[in-house]
């Protein structure tokens, strides 16, 4: 075997260039003491380029010893480098540099200006924009952007802000982060949606009004064996702190997907606020165990209004098979029993991990499934008895306003809370390692959240929010949120025609499911494929 044989200077020259320098190194040392850092330099890499030649798991390193840790490396920061140098403002990955810094700057109390024309392209296919209006009104106190929710079998309604923080557990989220957005939802009068990680000390512990979301695992109030318990449902339901019980169906991120919690990362934290055992897989199963139709659900929806004292009870869903929702409409009109409020959540949403196949391929993005749920009250004649929310990747006042003139009577959003609270898109929010304490349970990463600081800016990002979207509404003529129709938004679907969001979509007439067959095919067919009785269809 000879020399050449066993090293090729093309893909080996790193590892020959560090060979030569650690005899320099050698050479040197043996006349003064400072030789001796480059040998034990040299010699660290000559070792690194012998293990790399030996190891059998990655080619490139067996073939580039050495050099070949470079791409690792290059991998490394590749999201840094991008988002940070390469990144242009509007690429959306999955929020833009322009989305991001307008969060960071009215979470600083600014208002979000910036100098010298749009950067937008008006005249792309899909630019949207809000018809204003010759006569403009005064603009209205954000303070009244409100919506009371509760139906007519609620005994406690809720007058909840049209902008509100969406479901993010404590688990997912650090004990800082929890503390920071509820502490800045009590200050600025908007609800905290608990996410299915059950109420934790740190929401008690700031006070903001609550959302309890109630999924698959029902943590927080489940028996030994993981089924629902309504007698602790009934206890942590009393609490004045909590305003309205979800019952999560299933998430934009991930829908029809459970979830798991390892074992390792159950703390006693988690195992108390959960009500699991530490040492064990905190599991969520894809589906609820207290209902398997949708004259069940409408029943498990009666008994926790009734176990809650009367408070508002809806569910949260991501639009699947759409006579899964018309069936569960029917069974409404079946019981006579509704939901104070439905929550839809788009495919784009997703504040931790899931996988790639859900989060890309699975779920009904947020519009669509929107206009489908408002149209399918609307035409099952319900729609003025159940309020509607809206999340998915919403953070600014136009993101509102283009929801609520589709059928949205308030709307929720996760990520743009959490960049007011710090996050900087790292996207390790699955690694246990976030940069900037929002996802960690580490609590020295936690240390750089600091609670009060970041509690102002959720305040004031809500504050700056709805104030731009007054200031929108007035420009339009309007007054308040719920005078936003589709007529007021437009779109360009051409290099040359623009239209109204009332041309662009289809939207029924009170009761058109129930007096006949539905003009609308998709509708018709799904609404005479759909079972009270069943979900499948």
């Amino acid at each position: 075997m000879t020399l050449k044989s066993l090293f090729r200077p093309g893909r080996h020259t790193a590892f020959i260039v560090c060979l030569v320098f650690l005899g320099a190194g050698l050479i040197l040392a043996s006349l003064h003491p400072s030789g001796w850092v480059a040998v034990a330099l040299f010699g660290g890499l000559c070792l690194l380029g012998v293990r790399d030649m030996l190891q059998t798991r990655h080619s490139i390193l067996r073939a580039y010893p050495v050099i070949g840790h470079v791409r690792w490396l290059a991998e490394l920061v590749r999201p840094e480098l991008r988002q940070y140098l390469f990144e242009s403002d509007e690429d959306a990955a999955p929020f833009s540099r322009s989305q991001r810094s307008l969060v960071y700057q009215r979470a600083k109390g600014e208002g979000g200006e910036h100098p010298f024309g749009t950067l937008l392209d008006v005249y792309r296919d899909g630019y949207e924009y809000i018809g204003h209006s010759s006569i403009p009104a005064k603009a209205a106190d954000p303070q009244s952007f409100r919506i009371v929710i509760g139906g007519p079998d609620c005994a406690k309604p809720y007058s909840a802000s049209v902008f509100n923080i969406s479901a993010m557990s404590f688990g997912s989220l650090s004990a800082n982060a929890i503390r920071a957005l509820n502490a800045g939802a009590k200050r600025g009068g908007f609800s905290h949606d608990t996410g299915e990680g059950s109420i934790s000390p740190y929401h008690r512990e700031m006070g903001g009004d609550i959302v309890w979301e109630i999924a698959s695992g029902y943590f927080g109030c489940r028996t030994d064996d993981g089924r629902f318990d309504p007698q602790k449902f009934a206890v942590q339901a009393a609490a004045d702190q909590v305003k309205m019980i979800e019952i999560k169906l299933s998430q934009g991120a991930k829908p029809g997907h459970g979830g798991m919690l390892p074992a390792a990362k159950v703390t006693k934290e988690i195992s108390e606020t959960r009500g699991v055992p530490m040492g064990q897989d905190c599991v969520s199963p894809p589906s609820h165990s207290a209902f398997s139709t949708p004259l069940q659900l409408m029943g498990f929806i009666a008994e926790l209004r009734t176990l809650s004292g009367g408070k508002p009870v809806g569910f949260k869903l991501c639009i699947g098979h759409p006579w899964e929702f018309m069936a569960m409409v029917k069974a409404m009109l079946e019981t006579g029993v509704t939901p104070d409020f439905v929550v839809v959540d788009g495919a784009e949403g997703g504040t931790g991990a899931a996988p790639t196949e859900f989060s890309d391929h699975i779920g009904t993005p947020m519009r669509e499934g929107l206009l489908f749920v408002h149209n399918t009250l609307v035409g099952a004649g319900l729609r003025d008895r159940i309020k509607i929310g809206a999340a998915g990747k919403v953070v600014s006042a136009f993101d509102i306003a283009s929801l609520l003139a589709i059928g949205a009577d308030w709307t929720n959003a996760a990520r743009g809370f959490m960049f007011a609270i710090g996050c900087v898109q790292s996207v390790s929010c699955n690694t246990n390692r976030c940069p900037t304490g929002v996802a960690t349970q580490d609590p020295r990463l936690q240390q750089a959240l600091v609670v009060p600081d970041k509690a102002e800016r959720v305040y004031n990002f809500h504050r700056m929010t709805l104030k731009a979207l007054s200031d929108m509404l007035a420009a339009a003529g309007l007054t308040h949120p719920d005078e936003l129709g589709p007529h007021h938004l437009v779109r360009r679907v051409s290099a040359t025609e623009i239209k109204q969001f009332s041309e662009i979509h289809t939207f029924l007439e009170p009761g058109a499911l129930l007096d006949g067959p539905c003009d609308d095919g998709f509708y018709a067919s799904n609404w005479a494929r759909a079972s009270a009785g069943r979900f499948a269809g």
